[in-house]
């Protein structure tokens, strides 16, 4: 039977405007979209999870069929626990094709009647990564065109703890 509930889980850390593309489109293709923020015990977030979710409540505040939720453990017991069918999910480059399609195939394992739908990025937002948008902030870069105004004011204030996430990653990397 199919379902118009779709899930585009993430960590959102933070959220990206190449996140909103995802939202967006994925908001047209189902009934309902959730959002869902992803509790990652092997991440160590900038934002607290109630701090992503705000913010993800906030840019999505305009998209009447999208709610955003918090889950942790496997994304495909959330699923099922939602009712829904559907993992919706991004893909920018060959590699998250790759990486993507590997989780799907796994997921398929857990949950053979959970189907995962990828979306390609839009061309202008396909290099925009959380982890790119962290790093530039960090070092004072002008994210501005990559984030919502609201993520944007929010990483400003989290500037010192980016630019310690920052030091922390270069000194491991010359461990």
């Amino acid at each position: 039977m199919p379902t118009s509930i779709a899930i585009y889980p993430g960590t959102f850390d933070p959220v990206t405007n190449g996140h909103l593309d995802v939202i967006r489109r994925g908001a047209q293709l189902f009934g309902e979209l959730v959002v869902a923020c992803a509790v990652n015990i092997s991440k160590q977030p900038l934002f607290s999870l109630n701090e992503r979710i705000s913010l993800l409540q906030a840019v999505t505040k305009g998209v009447k069929n999208v709610r955003v939720e918090s889950f942790d453990g496997m994304v495909v017991d959330y699923v099922k626990k939602q009712g829904a069918r559907v993992i919706l999910r991004g893909i920018r480059t060959f590699s998250d094709f790759e990486s993507e399609v590997q989780m799907a195939l796994a997921n398929r394992t857990f949950a053979p009647e959970v189907e995962t739908v990828f979306v390609c990025a839009s061309l202008e937002e396909s290099f925009i990564s959380s982890r790119l948008i962290r790093e530039a902030a960090a070092l004072d870069g002008d994210v501005g065109r990559f984030v919502p105004p609201q993520v944007l004011k929010a990483l400003r204030v989290k500037r010192e703890a980016l630019q310690a996430q920052v030091s922390q990653h270069a000194k491991g990397r010359k461990s």
